[in-house]
């Protein structure tokens, strides 16, 4: 909870424009007037830090960043086609720069690149006055939590747009952009610095509950290596997550992603959301991230759809555990006792994605707004666990056992000598309605062009948005590698 008022309070700090049209405009988010920081006080240093993560709630979390960010690989899609229809036509992979939402997106992703790096400047200001050992060792960690998160924002903008800028500091005046492969060795350096300086505990152990740790770090090193093809790095990285010992499976998929599991042992990043128990006053939340997916009935938006392809393939594979959890079916009424609404006839159009529902049996008495108090889950250790067995296989090695475990959570049978093609299936069905996981899959597998209809290497990537092509010339220079 003390963590959590300290993500609030920097929020309450943050200056407002986190969606100026030119994003070289926007102060780091954190700052505070030079003249009211005391940084002889090395015991505030966390509060810079706190910035980020607030941060990563308030602009990371923006609502239409979800869908842009899951609706292009063929089992999910916008779920309504009137107000937002640009996002229907986005899922079939046919853009339009002047959308909104990818200025939106490019904006809150490079607003968090910039508190990060105000934040790393002020530490280093902290750092001046720090005078023993243990308050350097800290200083470096708090560095390394701020490294991780800039790091997933960069992780995030090279996902979405591919070639992107390294914005070094926020002074810098030449934002050409960086090749993906530059983008994606600038993120690892951060993420070794932050495997080196931070502690090596679960984000439920940390001091500051629920923090980024060594784990977090190593866990997108090795997606990014899984991405590059350097099967020994990220197999070397899951497989040291893995030894820890610290983590296993969540024993109710039903409940993951619902209170019960909020930072539970499989959790290695989540963004923190609470109401403090309290059925009024202040919340720390997301804003709109949940109530935008949930059914109508329930207080929802009726955005984020899973398609029919999807669940006909899930129940052919005799999925039950996942499945129920994954999606919210129209006219039926969950375990908890919530009936989901009907909206029409037309298919594709009665379901939800069930990983952003939580049962009203589960909210705080008095709170009504959906998904509050719940948090929004982004690394958990089943893909620690599909990552080392597709490692391994790539590798000609054996992945059966961290494969299966993952299986064996949803009550699926075991299988031996497993492939590439059933751990990609395997990813499908754990990771489906997350972050874009099975676009990704199909793009770096060389899947998405027998895949997904229309697909080709000219749409793999969105457009830079049409703002920032107009406000920043330099964004139209050849990238930089």
């Amino acid at each position: 909870m003390k963590f959590l008022k300290h993500i609030m309070m920097a929020g309450l700090l943050m200056v407002a424009a986190t969606s100026c049209n030119d994003w070289m405009d926007i102060l780091p988010e954190n700052t505070l007037p030079e003249a009211d920081v005391d940084y002889t006080k090395t015991g505030d240093m966390y509060m810079p830090v706190s910035g980020v993560y607030a941060k990563l709630r308030t602009g990371g979390m923006h609502w239409v960043i979800w869908p842009l960010s899951i609706i292009r690989d063929g089992d999910v899609w916008s779920g309504r086609v009137d107000d937002q229809g640009l996002l229907v036509d986005f899922g079939n992979l046919k853009y339009d720069n002047s959308f909104w939402g990818l200025n939106e997106m490019w904006n809150q992703y490079y607003g968090m690149v910039k508190v990060a790096n105000g934040a790393l400047e002020s530490l280093d200001r902290y750092a001046e006055h720090i005078t023993n050992d243990a308050d350097r060792a800290t200083y470096r960690a708090y560095c390394g939590e701020v490294r991780i998160l800039r790091a997933y924002a960069y992780y995030r903008l090279s996902q979405a747009f591919g070639d992107v800028t390294i914005l070094r500091n926020n002074s810098q005046s030449d934002l050409t952009r960086s090749t993906k492969d530059a983008v994606e060795r600038y993120m690892l350096e951060d993420l070794q610095y932050a495997i080196d300086n931070c502690p090596k505990v679960r984000p439920n152990e940390a001091t500051h509950i629920g923090a980024a740790t060594a784990y977090t770090a190593e866990l997108l090193a090795a997606k990014i290596h899984l991405n590059r093809g350097d099967w020994a790095e990220a197999e070397a990285l899951t497989n040291d997550i893995i030894a820890s010992n610290k983590f296993e499976l969540y024993g109710d998929f039903y409940n993951l992603f619902k209170i019960p599991g909020k930072l539970c042992n499989e959790s290695l990043l989540e963004c923190q959301c609470t109401d403090f128990g309290q059925g009024s006053g202040d919340m720390v939340d997301a804003d709109q991230w949940f109530v935008f997916q949930g059914p109508g009935n329930l207080g929802g938006w009726n955005f984020v759809g899973i398609t029919d392809k999807f669940i006909n393939w899930a129940e052919g594979r005799g999925e039950t555990i996942r499945l129920e959890t994954s999606v919210l079916r129209g006219g039926t009424t969950t375990r908890d006792g919530d009936y989901i609404n009907v909206m029409g006839n037309v298919s594709n159009t009665n379901t939800w994605n069930g990983k952003a529902y939580t049962p009203t049996n589960q909210l705080t008495e008095g709170r009504t707004k959906y998904g509050s108090n719940n948090n929004i889950r982004i690394f958990r250790y089943a893909e620690v666990l599909l990552i080392n067995a597709e490692a391994k296989v790539r590798q000609n090695k054996n992945g059966d056992q961290p494969f299966n475990l993952v299986r064996t959570r949803a009550q699926m049978p075991t299988m031996t000598n497993v492939t590439v093609d059933q751990i990609l299936d395997e990813r499908r069905m754990e990771l489906v309605c997350e972050w874009g996981e099975r676009y990704n899959d199909l793009c770096r597998t060389g899947k998405a062009a027998t895949e997904l209809t229309g697909w080709n290497e000219s749409v793999r990537y969105y457009p830079v948005p049409l703002t920032q092509m107009q406000t920043v010339p330099t964004l139209a220079n050849e990238p930089l590698n």
